[in-house]
């Protein structure tokens, strides 16, 4: 993980600073309630007093992703971008339930640097630790009751490099005309603070004010767009749980076409005006993807399907982003269908933590394989045997434990094709009838949340009522190519 330059305390305090009459008072009589109230809580609450907040939820790969204390319920973000200079200017609001009564809590932020900190509209003092905004409450926030936490920022946002996305940057990354965001798997918090763990979903408004000429695009559907002066403010809304890393604030010039897939789903496609349009048919081939998928996996879970298809090819991939994954110079036929069968697996299915990526990899992988046999192009098992065949018994490909491929390898060619094999080796085993009922049964049960192998692995036996541990120990975990049953 990048780490960020230590921003100066900017701890809220009176020295210097006039604070309101009416704020006074309001602080002054709420805190003497609780002044009040504290000793009896004291001795009635198992949970009190309160104590802070962890600054991760632990996982192992990012053990400070996340934030311990509190379970994110909502955000509310309004930036403004200036290409020109690449300036980021912020206010966002979380709405959160705390889990535990807190003193402090924490919220991930790289970067960037904070002018204000409210919570439940009074000042709260705060302070940066590393990736952390460690914010201190003027009155503590009891277990069970549900807050809201307005940060004020700006600054330049810098993509993230490293190994873990192939070598390539990631994040927010500025182009020819505006930038590109994908935030897979820690850069969320690159431009918004946030519970940045894809365990910690919410639901998202989104409003971005960028300059007029431009289009901004993001998550779920287009509520309003307005201008005001030299800036068009575009207004979206993702009313579904989305896990942070899938927002986007895509910002550029493009060509939008609308509609509505065969299926009925509303599908909503930004193609850069300077590519190529006789390569690859974006509107067409998402709008066939989502209406097969939703047969194949279970009813499409979101509002809109769609695609940003943008001129940026220092972005080594293309994501998933809830609603519209976005393409960078990685585009085409298997690559869509793989994007969009990630809106069932990884965007409404999203993992607990990071080891389990194989859920999101594998089955999208998979899915690439399944659409070939959809066209008639070849069978899934025929698929499997190039993948198989394609690395010899001593080749490192077997060598990683897919069910933990550890952090700078978890999108390793590995995670995606020997998880696929995995499915095409569950498949062939339980029959068709099994696990074509087992896939929409998986998303049915766990549509918006967060899943672990475990359930998997569990649902998969208890719909073909066998034994499967031998299975997925040898197709994922044993550290050698399996012999062919």
């Amino acid at each position: 993980m990048a780490l960020s330059r230590p921003l100066r305390d900017r701890s809220i305090r009176s020295k210097g600073r006039r604070v309101p009459a009416r704020l006074l008072a309001l602080a002054t009589a709420t805190a003497s309630a609780w002044v009040i109230a504290a000793a009896p809580m004291a001795s009635a609450r198992p949970d009190w007093p309160p104590t802070a907040g962890a600054p991760g939820i632990g996982d192992t790969y990012f053990p400070e992703l996340g934030n311990g204390g509190f379970d994110a319920l909502h955000y509310d973000l309004d930036v403004g971008y200036t290409p020109s200079s690449g300036r980021l200017d912020g206010r966002t609001t979380v709405t959160a339930r705390a889990t535990q009564s807190l003193s402090s809590f924490d919220l991930d932020l790289q970067q960037l640097t904070v002018s204000k900190v409210e919570v439940n509209g009074l000042p709260a003092a705060f302070s940066r630790v590393g990736d952390e905004i460690r914010i201190r409450p003027a009155l503590p926030l009891i277990k069970g009751h549900t807050f809201t936490t307005t940060v004020t920022y700006g600054g330049i946002p810098q993509p993230l490099s490293g190994p873990i996305i192939f070598g390539s940057k990631y994040g927010w990354m500025k182009t020819k005309d505006g930038v590109f965001v994908a935030c897979e798997p820690n850069a969320a918090s690159t431009w918004f603070p946030s519970s940045d763990h894809p365990s910690d979903k919410a639901t998202f408004d989104i409003r971005i004010r960028a300059p007029k000429g431009l289009t901004a695009v993001s998550n779920g559907r287009l509520l309003a767009t307005r201008d005001s002066g030299d800036t068009t403010v575009t207004h979206w809304r993702e009313s579904k749980p989305m896990a942070p890393y899938l927002a986007t604030a895509t910002i550029g010039k493009f060509d939008v076409r609308k509609g509505v897939t065969p299926g009925g789903t509303p599908i909503y496609v930004a193609t850069n005006p300077t590519l190529p349009t006789d390569k690859l048919d974006f509107y067409g081939i998402t709008a066939e993807a989502t209406d097969y998928w939703s047969k194949l996996f279970g009813p499409y879970p979101f509002e809109e399907t769609g695609a940003i298809v943008d001129d940026m090819p220092q972005a080594e991939f293309s994501l998933e982003v809830q609603t519209k994954p976005v393409y960078s110079a990685v585009r085409d036929e298997s690559t869509v269908v793989h994007e969009l069968a990630h809106q069932w697996f990884g965007d409404s299915l999203s993992v607990e933590r990071w080891k389990d990526i194989w859920l999101n990899e594998g089955f999208a992988t998979y899915a690439e394989w399944l659409w070939d046999e959809h066209k008639g192009r070849k069978s899934a098992h025929q698929s499997f045997l190039e993948a198989y065949n394609a690395h010899g018994d001593g080749d490192a490909f077997w060598k990683l434990d897919v069910a933990d491929p550890k952090r700078d390898t978890m999108f390793s060619r590995s995670v995606y094709y020997r998880g696929a094999m995995t499915l095409q080796m569950l498949r062939e085993r339980i029959g068709d009838k099994a696990f074509f009922k087992l896939l929409p049964l998986w998303t049915k049960l766990h549509k918006g949340g967060n899943v672990r192998t475990a359930q998997f692995t569990g649902l998969a036996e208890a719909v073909s009522h066998q034994d499967l541990s031998d299975l997925f120990r040898t197709w994922l975990s044993t550290p050698q190519k399996p012999k062919l049953p």
